[in-house]
């Protein structure tokens, strides 16, 4: 059951992602403010999915890091915005933590299905 709630958060954080990028991608008003309200809709319903297999610690983490490394690879490879080797450090400490986070001895909430 955890596994399928870090699924959930990975994908909330994928979604809030594309909010910013659809934010930058599209030229259209509509489209943009269409794209960007669909993005976080989705991401909500994931987060709240992810929140019933996993702590709010664990689910917010991970959507959070998922947002930042996906928007930061999204920003380089698409727009062609520059990545300090600080950045590096930071996704790779917060990799970390989210990786002792999912190992860590937290309880995780009963199965509702």
């Amino acid at each position: 059951m955890a596994r399928r709630g870090y699924a959930w958060a990975v994908a909330a954080g994928l979604n809030a992602a594309l909010a910013a990028i659809s934010a930058k991608f599209f030229s259209s008003q509509i489209l943009k403010y269409a794209m960007v309200v669909f993005c976080n809709v989705v991401m909500w319903g994931c987060y709240v999915n992810s929140l019933k297999a996993l702590s709010s610690l664990q689910a917010t983490v991970t959507n959070f890091a998922t947002n930042f490394i996906s928007s930061g690879l999204a920003g380089y490879f698409l727009f062609e915005e520059p990545l300090p080797s600080k950045w590096f450090v930071g996704a790779t400490l917060i990799i970390i933590g989210v990786f002792i986070l999912s190992t860590s001895s937290t309880e995780t909430k009963p199965s509702s299905d």
